[in-house]
């Protein structure tokens, strides 16, 4: 084994709308996981490869930390977000400068319980006009835990981003890389397609449907320089069929198209898409569906 290599697997977690969905897009250059301005939209814990010269992160997107919502869904995902917790090398604890409520005190408790570098990440700090209260916003927030380390970015901006990639690679174990160089996900083609159109759904739809819908591959090919997808957007209600699809169909036809340029991207040839919107009254609380979302 290299002495120079490193590897880590690096858990981000917070609570729900702090932007880590945001800051993993940004550290991988690419977008999979779901990433709007409605709190909550990720489902699965997301593990994106970033490897550099010398260092491999291991980054697990996570569902944010949202108490108090009943639905069957929420509380698997609440479940998935705190089985991140578990055998990582690094947490990496994302808040924003001027919130600290019960759900961030929540997270930081079950975090106390891991024997395991917690660095907290203050998100959003582009929103602080007067740079000189950000050092007052990390005084306040150091005395709550012994964190290993304190750094404000903006995900969105990519400001300090590159400081944190070193940080955290500093905090990784020696090891040889785990993954090949030119990997950035360990989730198989139809888990990347279906996030993808999830993704295009959602922020089309974010302010009329932001959690009613789900995404279901029912044909993945491919062919020589073509891949055929066919792909069902599933609702809860009548009534939301029709949002989905637009005046004339022009709506599902936006995230039809945008979904495939971002999957030609991806697979590096021609796609045909098609997709289709159906109904499935109370998916959220349905057994059989939402158990595709626990880890």
């Amino acid at each position: 084994m290299s002495e120079d290599l490193k590897c880590g697997f690096v858990s981000i977690v917070g609570r729900a709308n702090v932007g880590k969905s945001t800051l993993f897009n940004t550290l991988l250059g690419d977008q999979l996981s779901v990433a709007t301005y409605k709190p909550h939209t990720t489902r699965h814990n997301i593990r994106g490869i970033l490897t550099l010269e010398r260092c491999q992160l291991v980054l697990i997107d996570t569902p944010g930390i949202q108490l108090g919502n009943r639905r069957l869904i929420n509380r698997v995902l609440l479940s998935n977000a705190l089985s991140s917790l578990q055998e990582v090398d690094v947490i990496l604890m994302l808040v924003e400068p001027d919130i600290w409520n019960h759900e961030d005190e929540y997270l930081l408790k079950q975090i106390r319980q891991v024997d395991c570098p917690v660095m907290l990440v203050i998100n959003k700090v582009d929103k602080i006009k007067d740079k000189s209260r950000i050092l007052p916003v990390i005084d306040r927030l150091k005395s709550r835990h012994a964190f290993c380390e304190i750094v404000p970015i903006s995900a969105l901006h990519d400001k300090n981003v590159t400081s944190l990639m070193k940080e955290l690679c500093a905090l990784c174990p020696r090891s040889e890389f785990l993954f090949p160089h030119d990997m950035k996900w360990d989730r198989d083609d139809t888990f990347i397609v279906s996030e993808i159109v999830r993704g295009v759904a959602m922020t089309q739809l974010q302010k009329e449907l932001p959690y009613a819908l789900y995404t279901e591959v029912e044909q993945l090919e491919f062919h020589e320089d073509l891949v055929t997808i066919a792909v069902i957007i599933w609702v809860e209600k009548d009534s939301q069929k029709p949002i989905v699809i637009g005046r004339k169909g022009s709506k599902l036809k936006m995230i039809g198209e945008q979904a495939r340029q971002r999957l030609e991207k991806v697979f590096g040839r021609k796609v045909m898409l098609s997709t289709w919107v159906k109904v499935k009254q109370n998916w959220q609380d349905q057994q059989g569906i939402v158990s595709q979302f626990r880890q």
